[in-house]
This record gives C-alpha cells, structure tokens and sequence, in this order.
C-alpha cells in the first residue's frame, strides 16, 4: 500500500461500494462456516484499518495483525482495536490457536505467498479453518495493483495449489466472485493501460477512487455486486469474477 493511502483506505473501506458489498459476502462465508460454534477465536491477518475485524467481532473473539507499522498505529487510533504490528511471514502466536485464520487480500502482498499461507496454517486448530480472499486474473493487472503493491494475481488452481502442497488438510468451499461485474470491470482495466493516468484516477489513483463514494454509478455498482450475496451464500459458485475466495480445513489430528 501506497505511504498515506490507508488515510483513504479507511473511508474506502467503510463507505465504497466494492468494500461493502465484498465484505457482506465474506461475513456470510464466515458465519456459514462458524455457525452452531461457540467461543470462537479469530485471526485477522492484514487488517488495514481495521473493518473487517469490526465485522467480525460480531461472530467472535478477534485478534488483529497488521504489518505496517504507521497504519496500525492509525488503526488503533481510528477504531479502539487492539491491533499488534506483526508480518504474516512469522506470526506472533504459538500452534493450533485460533478456530478461524482469516486474511482478507493479503497474501498477493507477499512475495513468499507460500510461506505465508504455511504460516496461517500453523496458527490454526486441528479442526479449524483458513479462509483467505485474493484478486483473480493476471490479464487484469492494471495500475491499481501497481499502487496497492501486488506481486501477483490469481487463478483459482494456483490459490488452490498452495494450500494443497503440504496435503494437511482440503478445501472446504471455493468460488471466484464479482463475476456479474467481471466483463465491463474487465474492459476498463485492459482500455485504462491506453489512457493517461491523470484522465480517469484520483488521489492515489485505486480503481476505488474513480467514482465518488455517493454517485449513482457507485450505487448502481453496489447493487449489481450485491446481487451476488445470496447466491454465494446459498452455494451457487462462479468459474470467473474479479476476486477468488477459499476455505481450507485443517485435517484432524
């Protein structure tokens, strides 16, 4: 992440329609997973400014790492969470700790991709679970990614290859999502690489930032995304979207 563009990143996270409709979808994941579990201890692994771990802490105990030492440190300040500076490539927590591993567009920040993977395994119980979400495609590379630091975007096979390398464990639910959006999204990224920068992004010039927060186009946007929630979460999975998700389960020991 761009120095300073977690100061967007907290309104974006909070009021831009791609947060907001992803992370209604990552919650329904989440919750299908925990439902009937009680007492139910989480890890949320890049935590940013922090919405995610508001969200949820109304599905457990949460506990919150962020690797970059001024935006934790932001974090705290903005929302009261008790976040610990920490990198997902050593995480601060002893063996088989947490029921839920949570990381959340994080691991295509990290260039070690599969030591950070065998890190969230590490932390998590026997019965446990890992649920991470990426961005998908690498045709879709663009300037967003650029500014946000990405090594890599994924395919589905290549998210699922790293988790199932070391054969402890299998994947309990995969789908690629924003797929309604997939074409047009598709179109701008690939039409944007011909256009002056300065012409269509603001700021520090994130996809998010194109459209202001309360336009009609970012509420359109927010409605067809939208769209895909119920779906999801009743078991409908897309082969195509803009961002891929998966749960793996520890194998019991």
């Amino acid at each position: 992440m761009e120095k300073h563009y977690y100061h967007e990143y907290y309104e974006l996270e909070r009021k831009n329609w791609w947060f907001r409709a992803r992370n209604q979808i990552l919650m329904d994941r989440v919750a299908k997973l925990l439902k009937n579990k009680q007492n139910v201890k989480i890890l949320n692994v890049g935590v940013a400014t922090g919405s995610t771990s508001q969200l949820l802490t109304e599905l457990g105990e949460v506990v919150s790492i962020e690797y970059d030492e001024e935006c934790c440190n932001f974090a705290k300040q903005k929302t009261g969470l008790n976040i610990i500076q920490g990198s997902i490539l050593d995480l601060p927590f002893d063996e088989n700790s947490f029921d839920l591993v949570c990381a959340f567009d994080v691991i295509e920040h990290v260039e070690d991709d599969q030591k950070a993977v065998s890190e969230l395994k590490r932390v998590c119980k026997s019965d446990g679970w890992v649920m991470v979400s990426v961005p998908a495609f690498s045709f879709l590379w663009s300037h967003h990614d650029v500014i946000n630091h990405h090594f890599r975007r994924y395919t589905m096979p290549m998210l699922k290859a790293i988790f199932l390398k070391d054969k402890d464990g299998y994947i309990a639910y995969q789908s690629y999502f924003n797929a309604i959006l997939f074409v047009p999204i598709a179109v701008f990224r690939l039409i944007s690489g011909l256009i002056p920068q300065k012409w269509i992004r603001k700021g520090t010039g994130a996809d998010n930032l194109i459209f202001p927060q309360e336009s009609w186009v970012s509420k359109l946007l927010y409605q067809i995304f939208h769209l895909e929630q119920p779906w999801l979460i009743n078991g409908l999975t897309f082969p195509f979207g803009i961002s891929a998700m998966l749960c793996w389960q520890m194998q019991k020991v």
